[in-house]
């Protein structure tokens, strides 16, 4: 290890810091805003008539909406405000598992390379598909959800120039908060791959990516994703796919698991105060990762397969 590799890690951490952030400020900048518009009233209007089909009430999309456009932190303050069953903070735990964050976390899985419409079908079909099916199943869980924690007030607010400055805020913030994960992760890995520490830790997840139907190079994709989550680990993600010849396929691969279970820690424990059972919410997000991916994987693999029966002799 040398002052190069120092350099070339800084220098990752900052390219990838200024990617991610053009697509991180100003999406936290607008929907900041539009908190203080009619615009997610009338969001939350339009869909709660469905909520009945998720079998949840219809105030339910207040949590679904600041989930889905916020952070899961929002959806956690919107479930705070209202009295629900441990059924339905269950289902809305489980939904916004699969779907929070949507604009920026899509954003930058765009940028590794995924497909919208992978995106959307994935996120958005297991957060519906769970939802249904969880209150099919289970009839249990009528009891009200009693909640061990207080959710944070919002400063003060009076006109437009405190609104505007709380976006510009929050969104430098956000920034500010990735690049103090981003630039130390990168420094790490550029160490990590210098010292030939990458393709020893290749080695040992290789039959896990194997199983998945993944190359051994994803392996950090995976990690970074399991651990710090879609938006943070997109910063490895980018830089895999870019240098370590990870392909489109498996990079794909690699976002439809850890869409499942992305900060499969944090994003887990962070509802305990919610009263819902956690252990359930850990097996279905990683049940899920597991059978969907090996599915996706399988048909995959199948379809390039029979790719060359279709060719016509010249």
């Amino acid at each position: 290890m040398n002052q190069q590799t120092i350099k070339d890690g800084l220098k990752a951490g900052l390219n990838t810091t200024w990617t991610l952030g053009k697509i991180i400020f100003p999406i936290t900048f607008l929907i900041t805003i539009l908190q203080f518009t009619p615009v997610l009233g009338f969001i939350t209007d339009l869909i709660a008539p469905f909520m009945g089909l998720f079998g949840l009430s219809g105030e339910a999309a207040v949590p679904l909406v600041l989930g889905n456009l916020l952070n899961l932190y929002a959806g956690i303050a919107g479930i705070l405000s209202l009295e629900m069953t441990v059924k339905e903070v269950f289902i809305i735990a489980v939904m916004l598992s699969f779907s929070h964050n949507l604009l920026i976390e899509t954003g930058v899985a765009l940028k590794v390379g995924v497909k919208l419409w992978v995106i959307l079908l994935v996120r958005l079909g297991l957060a519906f598909g769970s939802a249904i099916v969880i209150n099919l199943v289970w009839s249990g869980g009528g009891e009200i959800a009693q909640y061990g924690m207080v959710p944070v007030s919002e400063p003060d607010i009076s006109g437009w120039g405190s609104i505007l400055l709380l976006g510009l805020e929050k969104a430098a913030f956000g920034v500010l908060q990735l690049a103090m994960i981003v630039i130390p992760l990168m420094v790490v890995i550029q160490i990590m791959r210098d010292l030939k520490w990458l393709d020893v830790f290749s080695r040992w997840m290789a039959p896990v990516t194997r199983g998945l139907g993944m190359k051994e190079n994803t392996s950090m994709t995976l990690v970074a994703g399991l651990t710090i989550g879609l938006a943070y680990g997109a910063g490895v993600m980018i830089k895999a796919v870019q240098e370590d010849g990870v392909s489109k396929k498996d990079a794909t691969l690699a976002f439809i698991f850890l869409v499942a279970c992305h900060a499969v820690v944090e994003d887990t424990l962070i509802f305990i105060p919610l009263g819902i059972p956690i252990l359930p919410l850990l097996l279905i997000r990683l049940t899920t990762a597991v059978i969907l991916t090996i599915t996706v994987a399988a048909i995959w693999n199948r379809a390039e397969r029979r790719e060359p029966s279709y060719e016509q002799p010249h």
